[in-house]
């Protein structure tokens, strides 16, 4: 008995040769519309869908494998004499193969300004079924999603006469996978539509495994999503280097998130998610020369993020420096060269392209039997002299350093501070469990760091950033000991008076953003 294939495509990428293949083996083929249409076309003879199954495609081709002899011939145990005497009684002569892959719901719906009239005709309904039946009967039908796997299946059937067991098993696991996902984005976008959130599917492909997670006794692995976004490990091209581990991939996307926020040269050095130092300047070589300045010590085995090319000069500043990774849109051949030449160096290329970055995008964290989400905190009010709320304002130069100060302090762990000037951070407080410890890290980073330069912090003028209201004035007390000139913060504290008055007690500027950055 000859064997029988049921075409129906919308991908026809590779179709008539992978159909050519199978009637050199003796297959018949039967085909629906535009699928038939095009394997005629080409050459190939194949049987109508409406020949099968006694009826015409109706509703403009919404209805037309949706019919017993078709899901009976997927259907059919080939073992159980019932069936088999059944489909005989019927008429209904066995299907072997199943090649369907879906409409493009999903392109469809990418589409700027399409309607839901659209959307909803390139819903497939025949073609899951389908999928579903012959995956359901793996047993004896093999089931093909996706034209990358034409091959193997051509490949087994010219040695053996048939798919072996093996196969037919992976490629029902994948036929299903298929038509979960399909569902899931035309539910996600029906959802919408009718304005309900009571579900929460998520579609991510994996990446890579990992050797193990944030400690060794913890199995993990790197899975990336379908949205490809700039400023994204799972898109970036490793140059040199080892394998990134789970902690790494943390780091360098805090480091990314940080660079995402600055259109000027910048270099930041991060450790532990959080930015030991930070610099922007006319050129990317300056910006390093004042992030590395920032904080030397803590630098060490770290992770490097630039948003501007790396030429050699830069390179050979960051040869003699210990760290993990390296990350920037692109690297001269040159500086490749000095870089790879620390062949577990982690060297990365990524896309920084600021203009694509999404207006709104969503963050997950998991909890102990739950999922928190939240939109991810894209943008950033910027510091203006009319939030000023003290007697004392801001100069121009302060404002820059303010706003400087204002986008990294965005990044730091809370409670956060940040203190700098002139486009470098000189101290960074992070993660402490009040406000006043966090500030006087950051206060004494700086001052050592101004020393080391022999300069003296009274006399610098430096500005300090909180990620969150002062409820008390003890922050201001302080920084006005280390000779901060000027605060930036949210606001919003029942005794925001009380800083403000301390403030003007000790001719300090502060302005009130309106606008919170905690992170936990």
């Amino acid at each position: 008995m000859k064997k029988r294939a049921l075409v129906s495509v919308s991908d026809k990428t590779g179709l008539v040769d992978f159909v050519k293949g199978l009637q050199s083996y003796g297959w018949e083929i039967i085909a629906t519309g535009g699928t038939q249409k095009l394997l005629e076309n080409n050459g190939v003879k194949t049987i109508g869908i409406s020949e099968v199954t006694g009826f015409p495609e109706i509703c403009d081709g919404r209805v037309k494998t949706l019919h017993p002899k078709v899901h009976g011939a997927l259907l059919g145990r080939r073992d159980i004499p019932e069936h088999m005497k059944t489909l005989k009684e019927n008429g209904i002569e066995l299907i072997d193969l199943v090649c369907v892959n879906l409409y493009p719901f999903r392109q469809t719906i990418a589409k700027e300004g399409v309607s839901m009239a659209d959307a909803i005709e390139n819903i497939d309904i025949g073609g899951p079924s389908m999928l579903r039946s012959a995956a359901k009967n793996w047993e004896s039908v093999t089931v093909i999603c996706d034209p990358s796997d034409y091959r193997r299946v051509l490949g087994e059937i010219g040695s053996n006469g048939n798919t072996s067991r093996e196969t037919r098993l992976q490629l029902s696991a994948k036929a299903y996978t298929h038509t979960a996902e399909y569902d899931m984005c035309i539910a996600t976008y029906m959802r919408a539509q009718a304005g309900l959130n009571e579900k929460l599917f998520l579609e991510y492909d994996l990446k890579q495994s990992l050797r193990y997670g944030e400690n060794p006794h913890q199995s993990a692995a790197f899975y990336s999503s379908e949205e490809k976004v700039p400023f994204s490990l799972a898109t970036a091209e490793q140059l040199n280097g080892k394998e990134l581990s789970y902690n790494n991939i943390q780091d360098a996307n805090a480091a990314l998130c940080i660079a995402r926020e600055f259109d000027r040269p910048f270099a930041v050095g991060l450790k532990h998610m959080n930015p030991c130092g930070s610099g922007t300047g006319e050129n990317i070589i300056e910006a390093w020369k004042k992030a590395y300045e920032g904080d030397k010590t803590s630098i060490f085995g770290g992770i490097v993020a630039l948003n501007r090319e790396v030429n050699r000069e830069l390179a050979e500043l960051l040869k003699p420096i210990f760290l993990e990774i390296v990350m920037a849109p692109s690297y001269t051949e040159d500086a490749l060269e000095v870089l790879c030449s620390k062949k577990n160096l982690r060297v990365l290329k990524v896309d920084m392209d600021r203009s694509r970055i999404p207006a709104e995008s969503r963050q997950f964290v998991s909890v102990n039997g739950g999922l928190l989400v939240q939109n991810q905190d894209l943008g950033i009010k910027a510091a203006e002299a009319e939030q000023c709320v003290t007697r004392i304002r801001p100069t121009e130069e302060q404002l820059e350093d303010l706003n400087f100060t204002w986008k990294i302090v965005k990044h730091v762990k809370s409670n956060a501070i940040v203190v700098g000037k002139n486009g470098m951070t000189y101290g960074v407080g992070a993660g402490q469990m009040n406000r006043v410890g966090s500030a006087e890290i950051a206060l004494k980073q700086a001052a050592a760091t101004l020393k080391e330069e022999g300069k003296d912090i009274l006399t610098e003028g430096l500005v300090l950033a909180s990620d969150a209201f002062f409820p008390f004035d003890d922050c201001v007390s302080l920084a006005a000991k280390y000779g901060i000139k000027a605060i930036v913060q949210p606001g919003g504290s029942i005794r925001d008076e009380d800083s403000i008055r301390k403030c003007d007690e000790l001719g300090i500027s502060m302005l009130f953003t309106g606008e919170r950055h905690f992170k936990h």
